[in-house]
């Protein structure tokens, strides 16, 4: 089916094809470091052969993710679970596999220490402990040419009456203009939100408008992350993108799937209308460009890590094609003459469009195979690595 054929919308005028194709070029997705090691939920971590046992390792697979989709050529980090002694090098390392290191992320949430919260926790000794790893990570961007931090907390309370909430907001304030102005010319600070968990009575970052709010008071270089996994059930997720695009503080994405709370799925796999409805809303909002960063937040527990990725990245990327075939003209009419079936038709029609065949043929023009996931397959990489990689320590959550 061709976007702008049904029977709603008769006279629909779909984007030329080569103008599609041109702009998934511009198209990047960063990869998750911790997503190539083991990972798990709290209750189980399944290791898994062949997985990383360094932060080198996990470049090494991330270089095929990108060599097979062509489009995930940064890598992020998560300090400590990424730490290494030589962060010049390990940059180094990433350029001659054709990667780059992108966004940093800092770690507050392990250690004991932060039972009580990290920048947020009533002790002003633990609270100098959290913003000197934060300031550790600042120091990381530049060794390594990253442009982004980001930041999440799992600070909050788990009873009424256990903090005070104003408190901790004004700590979180403090903290976090602490951090931004150590950032260097070209660096960002990217706010990330969470409705819950750990903290289940009140988190301190809840929400997208506290976040906003926060980043707001900081500057422009503080910039909001929208976690896909990270809402109530029910939110209108491309709704809160389209604001924050509007009011320029969109930063990015950590792009997974959801069935419940914060299931870290891959991107596309729970609810791909959703994802391509948040995509129609970057296209529509002047967000698909390199300001907003399309990363990937999943933590893989039963399926292969490198595919698994390859499959988020492929999900994606069908999002944003179909989300650039929408026939906006045809949609804006429909839209000023409150014709609803219409305007709705013209949006389901690039939705129901079969992009794949585009995306195969662009692959194909970049010298690529136009089936990722086959082309992995058939690498022997999956089997080199679970030879090559024994003993030694596992690189990845609680493994």
């Amino acid at each position: 089916m061709t976007a702008g054929t049904s029977k709603d919308t008769p006279g629909a005028r779909p984007p030329a094809r080569e103008a599609v194709k041109a702009a998934l070029t511009t198209q990047a997705v960063e990869t998750p470091s911790w997503a190539y090691g083991n990972s798990g939920t709290r209750f189980k971590v399944f290791a898994q052969p062949g997985v990383p046992r360094t932060p080198f390792e996990k470049l090494d697979d991330a270089a095929q993710v990108h060599a097979h989709t062509g489009v995930a050529p940064t890598v992020a980090l998560h300090i400590p679970w990424d730490r290494v002694d030589d962060y010049a090098a390990l940059a180094a390392y990433a350029e001659e596999r054709g990667l780059r290191i992108g966004t940093i992320n800092s770690n507050v949430f392990q250690d004991d220490d932060y039972k009580l919260g990290s920048v947020t926790n009533p002790d002003p000794v633990v609270r100098r402990k959290a913003v000197g790893h934060l300031l550790t990570c600042v120091d990381i961007m530049e060794a390594t040419g990253s442009r982004d931090l980001k930041l999440w907390f799992s600070d909050g309370t788990n009873y009424p009456g256990q903090d005070d909430l104003r408190a901790r907001q004004d700590r979180l304030a403090e903290a976090l203009r602490t951090v931004y102005d150590r950032l260097g010319d070209g660096h960002r600070m990217l706010l990330e939100y969470k409705l819950f968990e750990p903290a289940f009575y009140a988190t301190d970052v809840p929400d997208w408008g506290t976040a906003y709010a926060h980043c707001l008071k900081l500057g422009p270089k503080a910039q909001v992350v929208v976690d896909t996994g990270h809402h109530a059930p029910g939110t209108n997720i491309e709704f809160i993108v389209a604001t924050l695009l509007r009011e320029g503080r969109l930063g990015g994405f950590d792009f997974n799937s959801r069935f419940y709370a914060d299931d870290d799925l891959m991107a596309g796999a729970a609810d791909p209308f959703q994802l391509f409805r948040i995509m129609y809303e970057v296209v529509r909002g002047g967000g698909f460009t390199p300001d907003v960063a399309f990363m990937l937040d999943q933590c893989h527990n039963i399926e292969a890590k490198i595919p698994a990725i390859i499959r988020s990245v492929m999900n994606v990327q069908e999002a944003t094609a179909k989300a650039l075939l929408v026939d906006a003209e045809a949609l804006g009419e429909a839209q000023r003459d409150g014709d609803v079936l219409t305007a709705h038709g013209v949006l389901m029609d690039a939705f129901n469009t079969d992009v794949r065949p585009l995306l195969g043929a662009l692959r194909e023009e970049w010298g690529l195979d136009p089936d990722p996931m086959a082309a992995y397959r058939r690498s022997g990489w999956q089997e080199r690595i679970v030879k090559e990689r024994v003993g030694g320590e596992q690189a990845g959550w609680g493994a």
